[in-house]
């Protein structure tokens, strides 16, 4: 039995039964960060700051919502909205904060892909990222279903459909997941499962999982450069805090993370107390109606740019959800597709920033014109940037192949 001494104060009566100084130690004051990193290694605090704004508001939410087709609607635009105190005030949080939370994801994403950070020891942290990134995406969807308005009774009507492609057992795979042959309340209640209980646990499982793959390679660098993290952290200890090219997550990082979400916060209330409707759907504030289909069904903007890769095969709805899953997946694999030794950011590898721009290009085009309907020339645009999707993943083996040969003989 460890040997227990008299406390000298409510920090040391605590080290004592649960290690806290050593778990600090290890876990912030010696946990150390590359210097030469900018401010877009903030994102993941500022994600883990929604997610809290999330949970909280959904609490709140929670309380009174109820789903039930008849009663779901009315128990968020009335009820919610207009009868409870400040109920306004979550509802709006929750709302831009679904919206922010995969703005912020994206911009995570992409920093990783134009730094490389995906690279040489960080492929378990990649796919804990995208782990999350598809996790987050299934909460967002389920979570859309819950107004009970028409884009929501739609959407989800669209997109449990595509389950029906699968072969053998699509179709009774469709009937599963929505507890009747059709959208109705047992889907209702199903997805109201899946966003307030089994979809949050896995998300906060998987954020656990991806801070702790993230700590034994160390956080990336901007340059890509190999660290000695043992090396310049005994440099930083000794007083050669200049000389040193790391510094400790506490109080140095945090500190600087914590302006940054603050930043962050003064566009976000912003947001939440005057621009709210950017993250609603006008359509939405009407009530479902399975006999009347909207003239044009789309999903949330974070979710168009998939939603065109389905769509612009138009001529085979067969080839469009391959397409579809493919596109949803294939970042999964960007380890392994990008062939390069060479760990540095875009702007040093010149055919991978062709490449990384391009994608960013084609993602837009696929987002914006996921919105408009798929009618004349607009669908063959469509098919076009889908194309051009699959294939500037097809062709990245080969563009950082290239760049390994380079790259050898130069070495």
């Amino acid at each position: 039995m460890a040997q227990i001494k008299k406390a000298e104060g409510f920090i040391d009566w605590l080290d004592q039964r649960l290690a806290v100084k050593k778990f600090m130690q290890v876990m912030m004051t010696e946990y150390w960060i590359p210097k030469n990193i900018n401010f877009l290694w903030a994102m993941g605090v500022v994600l883990i700051v929604l997610f809290a704004i999330l949970f909280v508001s959904g609490i709140f939410l929670l309380m009174y919502y109820k789903p039930d087709v008849k009663l779901a609607f009315d128990s968020v635009n009335y009820t919610i909205m207009q009868e409870v105190k400040y109920g306004w005030l979550w509802r709006h949080l929750h709302a831009v904060a679904a919206s922010a939370i995969f703005l912020v994801i994206y911009i995570h994403m992409f920093v990783a892909i134009y730094y490389g950070s995906y690279k040489q020891g960080r492929e378990v942290i990649w796919i804990g990222g995208m782990l999350l990134f598809m996790t987050f995406s299934a909460e967002a969807f389920s979570g859309y279903m819950l107004p009970w308005g028409q884009m929501s009774y739609w959407a989800a009507a669209v997109i449990t459909n595509l389950f029906g492609g699968i072969p053998v057992i699509g179709p009774e795979l469709v009937v599963w997941i929505r507890g009747n042959f059709v959208v109705s309340d047992a889907t209702l209640t199903r997805f109201f499962m899946l966003h307030v209980v089994l979809l949050p646990v896995v998300i906060m499982a998987l954020i656990a999982f991806h801070f702790y793959t993230l700590r034994f390679p160390h956080v990336g660098n901007e340059l890509g450069e190999e660290i000695d993290f043992d090396k310049e952290a005994e440099k930083y200890k000794a007083g050669n805090k200049k000389e040193s090219k790391v510094i400790p997550f506490w109080p140095m990082f945090l500190s600087k993370d914590i302006f940054v979400v603050c930043v962050f916060m003064v566009g976000f209330f912003y947001l939440t107390f005057f621009h709210f409707n950017f993250a609603m759907d006008p359509i939405n504030f009407e009530p479902a109606d399975s006999m009347k289909t909207p003239l044009h069904i789309y999903p949330e903007w974070y979710f168009l740019w998939s939603y065109e890769v389905l769509r612009g095969f138009f001529f085979s709805s067969d080839l469009g959800l391959i397409a579809f899953g493919i596109a949803n997946g294939i970042f999964l694999f960007m380890p392994w597709l990008d062939r390069s030794p060479v760990v540095a950011p875009a702007h040093k590898r010149p055919m991978f920033m062709i490449w990384f721009w391009a994608l960013i290009a084609d993602l837009i085009v696929l987002t914006v014109y996921g919105k408009l309907p798929p009618t004349g020339v607009n669908a063959y645009i469509g098919f076009v940037a889908s194309i051009a999707f699959l294939g500037l993943f097809a062709a990245l083996p080969f563009i950082t192949s290239i760049e390994a040969k380079k790259a050898g003989r130069a070495s």
